[in-house]
C-alpha cells in the first residue's frame, strides 16, 4: 500500500465513524423539526382526524363528534394556562373553531346554510391567522419553521435569534414572518367568502363538489404566494446559521 493510500484509509475510516456517530445522534435525539411538528400534529391534525373518524366512521352526530374531538385542545389549553401560565395558541385556535362549529350545528334544515357553515369555520380560522400577524407570534410561523430549519440545529438556533430580534436581519425576518401569515389568512378568508356566496347563489349540487375545489385552491394559493415570504426567510436563516 502506498503512503498516500495509507493516510487516506484512516481518514476515510474517521469520516465514516463521524457519519455513523451523527446518524446515531439523530436517531437518539429527534431534530428540531420533529419537535416543531409535534404541536401541529397534536393540536390541529389530531382534532381534525378525530372529528372525521367519529362522524364518518363511528357514526356519531356532528355535534357529538365536534364535542369529543375538541376535548384534547380544550384540555391542553387549560393545562397550559394552569401549569405554565401561557396560552397554547394552536390548542386555543382549534378549541375556538370547534366552539364555532358547535354553535353552527344548531343551524339545520337548509342545505345552503349547511354548505355555508363550513365556509364560516374556514373564516374563523382565517381571522385567527390574520389577527396573529399583528402580534409577535404569527400562527403560520410554527407550520413554516420545520421546512426552513430542515431539522438542522444550527438553523433552528438561527430561527430563534432572528425571531427574537437578537440577530442582524431580524426586522426583515419578522416582516416576512408576518407577511406569510397574512398571505395564508387572506387565502383562507377568500375561500370562506367564495363558499358562502356560492352557497346562496349556486345550486347546492354544484357546491357539493365546488366547496372542495375552493379549499384546495386556497391551500395552493397560500403555498405558492407564501413563497414570497418563505424564500427570503430561508435565506436569512441560512445566512444566520453560517455565522
Amino acid at each position: 500500500m502506498s503512503q498516500t493510500a495509507a493516510v487516506a484509509a484512516p481518514a476515510s475510516t474517521a469520516t465514516a465513524d463521524v457519519a455513523v456517530g451523527r446518524a446515531h445522534a439523530r436517531a437518539e435525539n429527534p431534530g428540531p423539526s420533529a419537535a416543531a411538528l409535534r404541536p401541529l400534529l397534536i393540536d390541529i391534525a389530531a382534532p381534525l382526524a378525530g372529528f372525521y373518524l367519529l362522524h364518518s366512521i363511528v357514526g356519531l352526530s356532528e355535534f357529538a363528534a365536534l364535542a369529543w374531538s375538541g376535548a384534547v385542545p380544550a384540555a391542553r389549553t387549560v393545562l397550559g394556562l394552569v401549569r405554565e401560565r401561557t396560552l397554547n395558541r394552536f390548542a386555543a385556535l382549534m378549541l375556538g373553531v370547534n366552539l364555532v362549529g358547535l354553535a353552527l350545528t344548531t343551524v339545520t334544515g337548509d342545505a345552503r346554510l349547511m354548505v355555508a357553515k363550513d365556509g364560516v369555520l374556514t373564516g374563523a380560522l382565517a381571522l385567527a391567522v390574520l389577527g396573529s400577524a399583528l402580534t409577535t407570534g404569527p400562527l403560520m410561523s410554527a407550520a413554516l419553521r420545520p421546512f426552513l430549519t430542515k431539522g438542522d440545529r444550527a438553523r433552528d438556533a438561527a430561527w430563534e435569534r432572528l425571531a427574537g430580534g437578537r440577530a442582524a436581519g431580524s426586522r426583515a425576518f419578522r416582516r416576512h414572518e408576518r407577511l406569510f401569515s397574512v398571505v395564508w389568512g387572506t387565502a383562507l378568508l377568500a375561500e370562506c367568502v367564495a363558499r358562502v356566496v356560492g352557497a346562496f347563489t349556486l345550486p347546492v349540487a354544484t357546491m357539493a363538489w365546488l366547496s372542495t375545489v375552493l379549499l384546495v385552491a386556497a391551500i395552493v394559493a397560500g403555498s405558492v404566494l407564501g413563497q414570497a415570504a418563505a424564500q427570503p426567510m430561508e435565506k436569512l436563516v441560512r445566512a444566520e446559521a453560517a455565522v
